[in-house]
């Protein structure tokens, strides 16, 4: 009963991997069996998201630069070389735009395509360094379900189109997918580079864009399968379809939080009299405080107060929020001010404080110096003109 189970489960293993396989593509590296390139894929799952974090735990992230330079370089030319075999030996040339079986013959050109299948396939196996490179510099926050998703899909798809439809209509995928990728990582390159190219980096969101279109043409493209006949398997809509959509969908929703408007971002309105917001100077001097908070100024002029404690040729000390005057009254150029169990009140700049703490502005102070120590205010009165 057990060796007719077994053999039950090889035939079945040989009918789908070899039988049903591309007999010009399977024996090449890595397309005979199912095994390496899943082996290779949960080796990369394990170490993006058990090993690697937890090797990089107590260490410093490692500076990479060169090697992203080289790398995205290598991966530029790779695309490159990709579209160009795609479109030179396919869509310039032989092609159909509507609808293209897989041509099953050995001949040059035939092998040319089904080549170009497989280094396609190769590349998305190297495409799997994006995240560890990403994982030993510790930018954690570029993990996203997105990219493993793609990272981890993408070489599966190829591992199928090369071993069983080397050719035919879905060669556009491929080439639109590798010109995407010509954009891409050159400016993963550049950025690379150092921040002396940044300048030149404003088009970053526009990629985005790039490859939201790619999915809606992959998706129209293939939808007319169910036009045209043209002995390609229909059956495979229901793989490339859904995938362009959700695609779609999760590089949509990265580009609406990373460029699109974000209500959380904007401006909230306060919501009690115990919030005000900041402003970058103070008109005429004013400021105003409510519950302890004042809001920031970044400068004054004609002996206005900067600070909400201090004052312009005057002395004032704060401790626990009393304000107490030394060397009798204090005067100032534009208004006196006076103190009242731990107001202050000044002329042609008000500021009101209760028993509250008063953040340091980073203005100056006409006329004195102020100093910050262990949370007390303190300005030094300059001598008195004789």
């Amino acid at each position: 009963m057990t060796s007719l189970y077994n053999n039950t489960i090889t035939r079945y293993y040989d009918f789908v991997f070899t039988d049903l396989g591309d007999p010009r593509t399977n024996h090449w590296l890595l397309l005979g069996s199912p095994m390496p390139g899943a082996t290779i894929l949960g080796l990369y799952l394990y170490f993006v998201l058990s090993w690697g974090p937890r090797y990089m735990l107590h260490r410093k992230p490692y500076d990479l630069q060169n090697t992203l330079v080289v790398y995205n370089f290598i991966q530029v030319l790779a695309s490159i070389w990709l579209f160009w075999e795609a479109m030179d030996a396919a869509w310039w040339t032989r092609y159909s735009w509507k609808c293209e079986p897989v041509d099953w013959s050995r001949s040059p050109e035939a092998m040319r395509i089904a080549w170009a299948f497989y280094m396609y396939f190769i590349a998305k196996i190297s495409e799997l360094l994006d995240t560890v490179f990403f994982v030993l510099r510790k930018k954690d926050r570029q993990i996203t379900f997105l990219h493993m998703y793609h990272h981890t899909v993408m070489p599966m798809i190829s591992w199928g189109a090369a071993k069983y439809y080397p050719g035919g209509h879905g060669a556009f995928i491929g080439m639109i997918n590798s010109f995407v990728h010509i954009i891409m990582y050159t400016y993963y390159m550049m950025a690379a580079m150092g921040p002396q190219f940044q300048k030149y980096l404003w088009w970053k969101k526009y990629i985005t864009t790039l490859q939201l279109s790619q999915f809606c043409l992959a998706f129209l493209h293939s939808f007319q399968l169910l036009i045209y006949d043209c002995e390609y398997p229909r059956w495979s809509l229901f793989l490339i379809m859904p995938n362009a959509v959700f695609f779609y969908y999760l590089f949509n929703d990265f580009y609406n939080k990373a460029y699109g408007i974000d209500d959380s971002r904007q401006r909230r309105k306060p919501e009690s009299s115990n919030e005000k917001p900041e402003s970058n100077g103070t008109a005429n001097g004013h400021a105003s405080k409510s519950n302890g908070h004042v809001t920031k100024s970044n400068g004054t002029a004609n002996g206005h107060m900067s600070k909400s404690n201090g004052a312009a040729n005057g002395h004032v000390s704060k401790s626990n929020g009393h304000v107490s005057t030394s060397n009798g009254n204090l005067n100032q150029r534009n208004g006196q001010a006076t103190t009242s169990n731990g107001h202050v009140t000044t002329a042609n700049g008000h500021v009101s404080r209760s028993n509250g703490h008063v953040p340091n502005t980073n203005g100056n102070i006409a006329n004195g110096n102020a100093s910050n120590s262990n949370g007390q205010i303190q300005k030094q009165l300059p001598k008195k003109d004789q």
